[in-house]
Order: structure tokens, then C-alpha cells, then sequence
């Protein structure tokens, strides 16, 4: 079976000759150089940088027993939140199914560290090796972790996503994310490469892989405008990625209303009763309908104001009194942060809508 190559070990002393270039100046002071008095307009500094981040890697990311949620399928449960210091990038659950041929990989985390730790985790509940990953949409929370599996599995994995969600990896997307990550977790995710999905899959798609089946859906413009969702047909569980969250106001700047709800219908016709896992939180059979509830009580009085004339400096307050919003205001995560901008995405959607 393929392994794990371990970052301490591969390339030790071209790290070690490599960090020796930076004179004794840290790598704090490394960093200052390369952004001090233009620098990095050299085409050699930008070489240099680029290097640096190649050889330097954030720390491991702590272990999380995986829990069984059916006959196949197992999660590497992220406590819900958003990307820190502290939780060092790991804030999306990681699915992965055990077939008769190898292990499926729904989503893989959003780090090198955090696809490390998902593959010693993997090891834990079975020796077979993974054979596919599936990225569900392109925000990098879901599938910065690639760079783990290729390291582990090699270049010609399989990594399948819709064209639009590959696309917008190879894009700014992929290097947009990857650098975010650094940011917002403090350089915890330092090393991690932009690997994009390098299969292309579309909706109704199926692919069998001894005892199990795993089918696409994708019915438009929804978290974005290209959400991948993975059945495990013989389970009854499909992996929602972020078009419907547990307990948290999900980020929808590159989402529709309209879009998400049409896809909760569409999906719930083509699967029938399922658990619904998502991206962030637990999974429920009722979650599409308890998190559509809620997005229609952002939706709904936009709606009503565009049609009525009601400014966009009023609506925030329709907002929080619909009984649908208020239930959830006290224990969403991100709702006092996020509200109010979401509640203006509505309305600008709604204006689109009406015209």
C-alpha cells in the first residue's frame, strides 16, 4: 500500500541546507525581508519566497477518532467554527467510505496537516488504501487537504469535482484560499500546495466500486454556483457539503437564495429520505429543512421589502424579527457578525429577482 511520507524525514538535508540561506535571520526576519522596500518585485525574491513556503511546514494538526456514521461511511468530526490559530484550519468535516475497492474521500480538510491527520485516521479503521477523493465546491476549507492525499497516494489519484469548482481551483480560487489559510490560522497551514481536482464529474453520474455506490448531484446555484453532493446510495447518507449547515450562518457571498432552495427540492426528489451530513456540524435527516427555514426568514421579508419600497436600511430589522430568524439568533455561530450582510446579499438578490 502507498504511504505516508513523513515531512521531518523526505528531503532533510535539502531542508536543512535551504534553511541555512536565511543567515540566522529567522524565519520571522526571512519574512520581513522578502516583503521590505518592494523586494518581492525580483523575480529572484519572488523564487526565494516561493521556496521558503515549499520547505516550511505549519505544525501537525492534533488526532480526531473518527465516528462511524453507517455501514460504510466514517467522519473526522471539526468542531464547528471558523479557521484560527487555535483550531489550526480545522473547522470542516472530512467523510470517507470504505468499499470493497479502497477508500473514498468526501472532502479532504483544509490543510497538508489537516489531510495528514485525516489519512493516520483512515489507517485507524481499515489497511486499504484510497482511491478517490471528491471535492464538493471550491472553497478551501474543503479541499486545501488534496496536497496530503497526492503526497500519500500519488499524482494520478483520482480527485473529482464539478468543472466549475476544478476551474475556480486553478484559478485565483486555489492560491486566494491557500493564502487566506496562512493568514487567518496564524501560518499553521505553511506548506500546503494548491492540488487541484483533476477528474471532471456532472450530476447523475454514478460510480460503483464494489459494495457501494456513489452517485453526483448538482442542481445549480446554490452555496456557489457549483455545489457537489455525494449520495452513498446504499446507506441512505449523502455528503451536503455547505449548501446546508447544523448550526451556523453559512457564508453565502458567492451563494443564491432562490438557487439554494430550488436545490434542497431538486435533491430531495432525486434522493428521497437520507441523513444529510454537511460540511459544518452534525447531520440530521430534517437539516434542508430546518436550514432552509431559516435562510427563508432572510429571504422572505427582503422579498416583501423590495416589493413594498422598503429601503435597505430597514430590512436588517425585519430580518431579526421574523420568528424564523429570532428562533436561531442567540446560538447560530457567526449570526451578530454576519447578518446584517447577508441580509443585504438577500435584498440586492431580491432587487435582481423582481427586475
Amino acid at each position: 500500500m502507498p504511504h505516508q511520507p513523513d515531512p521531518k524525514v523526505c528531503n532533510r538535508g535539502t531542508r536543512r541546507n535551504f534553511l541555512a540561506r536565511l543567515g540566522g535571520v529567522g524565519l520571522a526576519g526571512a519574512g520581513t525581508a522578502l516583503v521590505g522596500a518592494g523586494a518581492l518585485a525580483l523575480p529572484e525574491v519572488k523564487v526565494f519566497a516561493q521556496q521558503l513556503h515549499d520547505f516550511i511546514e505549519g505544525p501537525p494538526v492534533p488526532d480526531v477518532k473518527p465516528q462511524q456514521l453507517s455501514k460504510h461511511v466514517w467522519m473526522v468530526y471539526a468542531e464547528d467554527g471558523f479557521p484560527n490559530a487555535e483550531n489550526k484550519g480545522m473547522m470542516a468535516n472530512i467523510l470517507f467510505v470504505v468499499t470493497e475497492q479502497g477508500v473514498v474521500v468526501l472532502d479532504s480538510g483544509a490543510s497538508l496537516q489537516i489531510g495528514q491527520m485525516a489519512i493516520r485516521m483512515i489507517q485507524t479503521v481499515t489497511p486499504k488504501p484510497v482511491v478517490a477523493v471528491f471535492n464538493s465546491h471550491y472553497h478551501g476549507d474543503h479541499w486545501l487537504g488534496n496536497h496530503a492525499f497526492v503526497n500519500a497516494y500519488g499524482a494520478g489519484l483520482p480527485i473529482h469535482a464539478l468543472e466549475h469548482t476544478t476551474a475556480q481551483i486553478k484559478g485565483a480560487e486555489g492560491n486566494l484560499w491557500r493564502s487566506l489559510m496562512e493568514r487567518w490560522t496564524n501560518q499553521a497551514t505553511m506548506g500546503t500546495k494548491v492540488v487541484a481536482p483533476n477528474r471532471v464529474v456532472s450530476n447523475g453520474d454514478v460510480f460503483r466500486l464494489g459494495d457501494v455506490t456513489l452517485k453526483m448531484h448538482f442542481y445549480g446555484h446554490a452555496h456557489t454556483p457549483s455545489d457537489l453532493c455525494v449520495e452513498v446510495v446504499e446507506d441512505k447518507l449523502t455528503a451536503v457539503g455547505d449548501i446546508a449547515m447544523a448550526n451556523r450562518i453559512a457564508n453565502i457571498d458567492d451563494g443564491s437564495y432562490p438557487g439554494t432552495f430550488r436545490y434542497y427540492d431538486a435533491l430531495t426528489k432525486a434522493a428521497g429520505s437520507q441523513l444529510w451530513v454537511p460540511g459544518h456540524g452534525v447531520g440530521s435527516n430534517d437539516i434542508l429543512e430546518t436550514y432552509g427555514t431559516f435562510l427563508a426568514g432572510i429571504w422572505e421579508p427582503c422579498v416583501h421589502a423590495v416589493k413594498n419600497g422598503i429601503p435597505l436600511d430597514k430590512v436588517k430589522d425585519l430580518v431579526l424579527k421574523d420568528p424564523r430568524v429570532a428562533a436561531r439568533a442567540k446560538t447560530m455561530q457567526g449570526f451578530d457578525d454576519n447578518i446584517g450582510k447577508y441580509t443585504s446579499l438577500a435584498y440586492l438578490e431580491a432587487e435582481k429577482e423582481a427586475f
